[in-house]
């Protein structure tokens, strides 16, 4: 089995693994693709994984109404980020809660296993612009355990 992650590394190209591996997705929303209504999967995972999400915003997200976004996975869709209004996500801010800053704390780690996918759920409206990096920060527990951005 190949892992796609990898290992951020030092200057000394030391791996640095206090926070896992690292898998990333970067979105650029448009209100007729990536901004529509409903879910869409963020990150596949494979096996059993402990795992930390949040996303960084490069350019404030926007809508014609009063988007809401979340993320989760399928029967807790707020589980790993809280409903947020998508317009309170601007540049320069990390989204971890409903609450967007420059500066927040590592989120919680929580446990996944096979086959619970990391979903972001948008509602209400759509977005229709902006950009967000999703980071999740991961950790294998079973042999099997992988995690791809989608």
């Amino acid at each position: 089995m190949t892992i796609s992650s990898t290992f951020k590394r030092d200057a000394n190209r030391v791996p640095i693994t206090t926070n896992g591996l690292t898998e990333t997705k970067e979105i650029t929303y448009a209100a007729g693709s990536t901004g529509a209504i409903g879910a869409a999967t963020l990150f596949t995972v494979k096996g059993d994984v402990l795992a930390r999400i949040f996303a960084v915003c490069s350019a404030n997200l926007t809508s014609g109404g009063v988007a809401t976004i979340e993320v989760g996975i399928a029967g807790n869709t707020a589980s790993l980020i809280a409903l947020s209004t998508a317009t309170d996500i601007d540049a320069g801010e990390v989204w971890i809660d409903t609450a967007p800053a420059t500066v927040e704390p590592l989120p919680a780690q929580n446990i996944l296993t096979n086959g619970t996918d990391i979903i972001q759920t948008i509602a209400d409206a759509t977005v229709t612009g902006g950009v967000l990096k999703y980071y999740c920060l991961w950790t294998p527990l079973s042999e099997t355990a992988n995690i791809v951005a989608t």
